[in-house]
C-alpha cells in the first residue's frame, strides 16, 4: 500500500485546519495557481515556473509531467490554462460550473474527473441548527504530461498530498495517473473520517433517545443528522460508478493494468463507505420511529392520569352541584352532622378512586 495512504482510521474526528491556499506565500504564481511543479522520474524538479514555461520544459525534454493546483480560478484564468494544455472547450465549461455529484468523463486523451471533497464541521453539542458536513468540490483534468487540479471550498487541500507523493518518488514515477489515484485515495479516506465522526454523532443521538432524558427536541436532532447524512451520500455514492468505469472500461486513456490495481483497492473501500452510510440511514430511521413511538406512549400516560384526576375530581363536583341547588328539602340538610358526613363520603370515594388508579398504573 502507499505510503501516501492515511496511517490511521480508527483515530475519529480528526481536526484538520483550515488552509488559506489564496495566501501569497502559498500563491506566487497567481491569484489562483497554488503551485506549479515539474517531476521528472517521480522527483520533483527545483524551481517553480509559470504554467507556459513548465510545459514547455516537460515537453522539451520529452518526459516528465507538471502539476498546476488551482483554487477557486476566474473563468479568464482557468480558460487560459486550458489553451495552453489543449483542453476541450466544453470541459473547461463544465469544469467552471458546481456539480451536483462526482463523475469521470473522457475528452480525447484527457481525464475529467469531478470529486466532491467532505469535511467534518466539529461542533460541541449537536442542535436542530448544527452543520455536520461541509462539502466542496475538486475538479482533476489528467494528460499524458499534465495534471490540472481545481479546487473549490474550504476544505480538500492537495498540499499534504503533494507532500506525501513527492516522499514516494517510485509511486510519483508512474506519472499523472498515479497523481489521480492519489487524490481519489485522499478523498475517500477523508469520507471514512467523516463517517466515523458522523457515526459519534448518531450514537450519541441514540443514547439519549434511549435514555431517561430524553428530550421532545430529539426529533429536530435526528432529522438534522438525517440531511447531514443525506448531503454525505450525495458526494459518496454517486462515486462508486465513476470508479467501476475507471476499472472496467477499455481503452481509457492513462490506465494502465498497474494503475488500475491500486484504484480497485480504493473502489473497494468507497463501497464499503457507501453500505456503512446507507445503514447510518435505516438506523436513523429506526431511532426515529423509536423516538415516536416514546413520544406516543408519553402522551398516552399522560391522558391516563389527566383522565383519572378528572374522575376523582368528578365525585367532589356532582356533591357539591346537587347541595348546592338550594332546596328546602335536601338528605342531612339540616342535620348537625350532614356538612362531615358529606365530607367524609367525597373523601371515601375520592381516596377509593384513587387507589384504583393507582393500582391498575394510571396514576
Amino acid at each position: 500500500m502507499p505510503m501516501f495512504r492515511t496511517l490511521s482510521r480508527a483515530v475519529r474526528r480528526p481536526h484538520h485546519p483550515t488552509v488559506d491556499l489564496s495566501h501569497p506565500a502559498r500563491s506566487p504564481l497567481g491569484s489562483a495557481v497554488v503551485n506549479c511543479v515539474v517531476y521528472r522520474d517521480g522527483v520533483r524538479q527545483p524551481g517553480d515556473c509559470p504554467a507556459d514555461e513548465a510545459l514547455r520544459r516537460v515537453r522539451a525534454e520529452g518526459g516528465g509531467f507538471v502539476w498546476i493546483g488551482l483554487h477557486e480560478p476566474e473563468q479568464t484564468e482557468l480558460a487560459t490554462l486550458g489553451e495552453l494544455f489543449g483542453l476541450h472547450r466544453l470541459a473547461i465549461e463544465d469544469a467552471l460550473r458546481p456539480h451536483p455529484r462526482p463523475k469521470i468523463d473522457t475528452y480525447g486523451d484527457t481525464l475529467f474527473t469531478v470529486l466532491k471533497t467532505v469535511g467534518y464541521v466539529e461542533h460541541q453539542e449537536l442542535t436542530t441548527t448544527s452543520e455536520i458536513v461541509d462539502t466542496g468540490e475538486l475538479v482533476v483534468f489528467t494528460g499524458a504530461d499534465f495534471v490540472l487540479t481545481v479546487r473549490r471550498g474550504r476544505h480538500g487541500s492537495l498540499g499534504p498530498l503533494r507532500e506525501a507523493l513527492e516522499a514516494d518518488p517510485g509511486q510519483l514515477a508512474k506519472g499523472p495517473a498515479a497523481v489521480l489515484h492519489a487524490i481519489a485515495d485522499r478523498v475517500v479516506e477523508q469520507y471514512a473520517c467523516v463517517a466515523d465522526a458522523v457515526q459519534d454523532d448518531i450514537d450519541a443521538v441514540e443514547s439519549t433517545v434511549f435514555s431517561q432524558q430524553a428530550a421532545s427536541g430529539d426529533a429536530g436532532r435526528i432529522y438534522v443528522l438525517k440531511r447531514e447524512l443525506m448531503e454525505f451520500r450525495r458526494a459518496v455514492v454517486p462515486l462508486c460508478r465513476p470508479l467501476e468505469k475507471l476499472l472496467t472500461r477499455q481503452p481509457l486513456p492513462l490506465m494502465t493494468q498497474d494503475i488500475r490495481t491500486y484504484f480497485r483497492d480504493v473502489a473497494g473501500r468507497l463501497t464499503r463507505i457507501a453500505e456503512q452510510t446507507t445503514a447510518y440511514d435505516a438506523l436513523l430511521d429506526s431511532i426515529l420511529q423509536a423516538h415516536l413511538a416514546q413520544v406516543g406512549i408519553e402522551q398516552n400516560e399522560d391522558m391516563r392520569k389527566i383522565t383519572a384526576w378528572a374522575s376523582i375530581v368528578a365525585v367532589p363536583t356532582m356533591v357539591c352541584g346537587v347541595y348546592g341547588m338550594n332546596f328546602d328539602h335536601m338528605p342531612e340538610k339540616h342535620w348537625e352532622y350532614g356538612y362531615p358526613l358529606a365530607m367524609a363520603v367525597i373523601a371515601a370515594a375520592c381516596l377509593i378512586m384513587y387507589r384504583g388508579f393507582r393500582r391498575n398504573g394510571w396514576l
